[in-house]
């Protein structure tokens, strides 16, 4: 059986594709009639957000339309994905999610206020969404409904070895500099450190792509990754969801900016901590991708969720911090990578414990439990440091 079929014999049945052709152009017709009207009116808009009614709904109507275009995104990556094959089509999916992240970050960097700390918080939200809240989440249900899951020890050994180094680099050994304090990077280590972290994720790709691309395989079933249609069929297919990921891609990063200054307003106005800014840029991005990773552990599709869910984490740290860093050089910007204590010790315990969960060539629900723990520990923390 192919993947294609798979993954449409379960219990997420396909919709029939004039319904879903019909949904996708709503989806893009929505977001970018909403992008439309924040050109014309937005500025007027979010000139005055002092009414909590209005910048509520500004806000809403914003986050409705970006997350609905991310799951748009997210179900043009996945029928990429059937086209294209593993581990392939779970990059797509990875790498669209993780431009939308950037997009993000930048606006907020880019606009009025300066947020020297964001990409920081916002990396770590990830990591600890993703390692811990979502590998916790999956590994529960899919132990409670599987028992035990079987995954391709390799592939989530390789993508841990690229992960400590990264977040290493990125997040940890800012603190521990000499040349400047308080966990900021000079030009030289922001220099080599973007190219450091660069080159590394290129090798990564360059072996999850090409030479050691069965690792990113389930290993029982390595076949049932092979696209499922014909050549031609798969180059109109391919073209026509690309297209259509892209004019979902392209709402999302222009009304970012637009987000953004609503939620730095709504954070000032409401003296919530910084760090949930960074919190609420990852749960919107990664929501969708979740989900995705959620369903595929249902389906005991686990070797596709830890492709994601670690691949994602490999992908926000290697194109985020070069981003965040190319802005700083730009604009001048102080940009804060260096965590703090307590965000130290608990990523060197998801780190650590990663490292254990993935060990072994099956999982169970205990190893979901202490990573959901973990994650409880994080939310704690952000609103009690």
């Amino acid at each position: 059986m192919t993947r294609s079929s798979k993954v449409h014999s379960g219990g997420d049945a396909a919709p029939p594709e004039n319904t879903s052709d019909m949904l996708a152009a709503l989806r893009v017709a929505v977001a970018w009639a909403t992008v439309l009207a924040f050109a014309w009116f937005g500025k007027g808009w979010l000139g005055d957000l002092s009414q909590p009614v209005f910048a509520g709904g500004l806000f809403a109507w914003l986050l409705a339309v970006i997350v609905w275009a991310a799951f748009g995104v997210v179900h043009e990556a996945e029928e990429l994905a059937h086209r294209l094959g593993e581990p392939l089509g779970t990059l797509v999916l990875t790498l669209a999610i993780v431009i939308i992240e950037v997009a993000l970050i930048s606006a907020v960097m880019l606009s009025a206020k300066d947020a020297p700390t964001l990409g920081r918080d916002t990396m770590f939200a990830v990591l600890m969404i993703v390692l811990n809240g979502v590998v916790g989440l999956g590994l529960l249900v899919g132990g409670l409904r599987h028992h035990q899951q079987r995954y391709n020890l390799q592939g989530a050994s390789a993508f841990l070895s690229v992960i400590i180094p990264l977040t290493t680099i990125a997040l940890i050994i800012p603190n521990f500099t000499s040349s400047t304090s308080d966990g900021t990077l000079t030009k030289l280590q922001a220099v080599t450190f973007s190219v450091f972290t660069l080159a590394l994720y290129g090798v990564f790709l360059l072996i999850q792509t090409g030479r050691h691309s069965e690792f990113f395989l389930d290993a029982e079933t390595p076949d049932a990754e092979a696209p499922a249609s014909t050549p031609a069929a798969s180059a109109g297919g391919i073209a026509k969801h690309l297209g259509l990921m892209l004019a979902n891609v392209l709402p999302i990063v222009i009304l970012a900016k637009s987000l953004a200054a609503i939620l730095d307003h709504g954070i000032a106005a409401l003296g919530a901590p910084s760090a949930l800014g960074g919190v609420l840029i990852a749960a919107i991005v990664f929501t969708p991708e979740g989900i995705s990773a959620l369903k595929a552990v249902a389906r005991n599709e686990l070797q596709r969720a830890i492709n994601l869910c670690l691949g994602a984490a490999t992908s926000t740290v290697g194109l985020t911090v070069p981003a965040v860093l190319a802005i700083s050089l730009l604009t001048g910007q102080t940009v804060v990578l260096g965590l703090k204590p307590t965000e130290m010790t608990l990523l060197a315990v998801t780190l650590i414990l990663s490292t254990q969960t993935f060990s072994g060539s099956r999982t169970t629900v205990l190893e979901g439990a202490v990573h959901l723990v973990l994650f409880f520990v994080y939310l704690v923390l952000i609103f009690s440091p």
